[in-house]
């Protein structure tokens, strides 16, 4: 105490660092892209750092543990993490609750989509045999030839063809394609929708929920899409975690 005054502690960047367990160079960076308060800087050019620097960088990482692309949730986060780091708090907290609501929203879309592809593998086969060129398959199920190309690409999909060269989707193909069209849009990832398609085939009974959230351990590339649902719940916990960090450096700093 001092004047009257309680002096807030301050920190040097290596200090920071070594607090938050991270590299000297993150801090820095975290200060370029506007992810924590500029800090005040010394006659000698250092930095200074105070407590609400560390607890800011803490949400930030907190923010980013778990990463979305999907339907503008990584930039919900990010335009969060920047107008803390500008002290309005109850701005942020606004934010977060939005993108809790956008995760809520997300999640139930995957529910959804597993909900028709169960449906879809539950049902009658299509009533009359089909033969549909590749322009009619994709104005019979609203999705662009170059899906279907890019889904035949990478192995979703293999299509016979005529003696002339063009393809032609049966009652099977399509069927196939329903599958894939609802789990896409769902923002399931190519490998996720595949490794679902395989299952089918060895075993048309197969949990479609639990294979499509739980990749196998041998799979060399396992993005958030393969772990959909799962990664949709721990990102909301997440957001929870973060309005309660918000509402301490609320109390603490406003």
């Amino acid at each position: 105490m001092k004047g009257g005054c309680v002096l807030m502690k301050t920190y040097k960047t290596s200090e920071v660092a070594q607090i938050i367990g991270i590299h000297p160079n993150t801090v820095r960076l975290y200060e370029e892209w506007g992810f924590i308060p500029k800090p005040e800087r010394q006659e000698n050019g250092y930095r200074v750092f105070t407590d609400l620097h560390i607890l800011q960088i803490g949400l930030a990482r907190a923010a980013f543990q778990i990463e979305f692309v999907q339907g503008g949730l990584r930039k919900k986060i990010v335009e969060m993490v920047k107008i803390s780091a500008k002290g309005d708090f109850d701005g942020a907290m606004i934010l977060t609750k939005e993108y809790l609501q956008q995760l809520g929203r997300e999640r139930d879309n995957a529910e959804e989509a597993i909900q028709i592809v169960t449906e879809i593998l539950s049902g009658a086969e299509e009533g009359n045999m089909v033969s549909m060129r590749r322009k009619e398959a994709s104005q019979h199920l609203g999705v662009s030839m170059d899906a279907l190309r890019n889904w035949e690409m990478n192995g979703l999909l293999t299509v016979k063809r005529k003696k002339n060269g063009y393809r032609v989707y049966t009652d099977g193909d399509i069927r196939r394609l329903k599958i894939i069209r609802s789990l896409r849009r769902a923002n399931y990832s190519l490998e996720a929708i595949l490794r679902l398609l395989q299952q089918i085939a060895e075993n048309p009974h197969a949990d479609v929920k639990a294979v499509l959230n739980t990749p196998k351990e041998t799979d060399e590339i396992i993005s958030v899409c393969d772990r959909q649902i799962v990664s949709l719940q721990e990102a909301e916990k997440n957001a929870y975690k973060i309005l309660d960090m918000l509402q301490e450096m609320k109390n603490r700093f406003s």
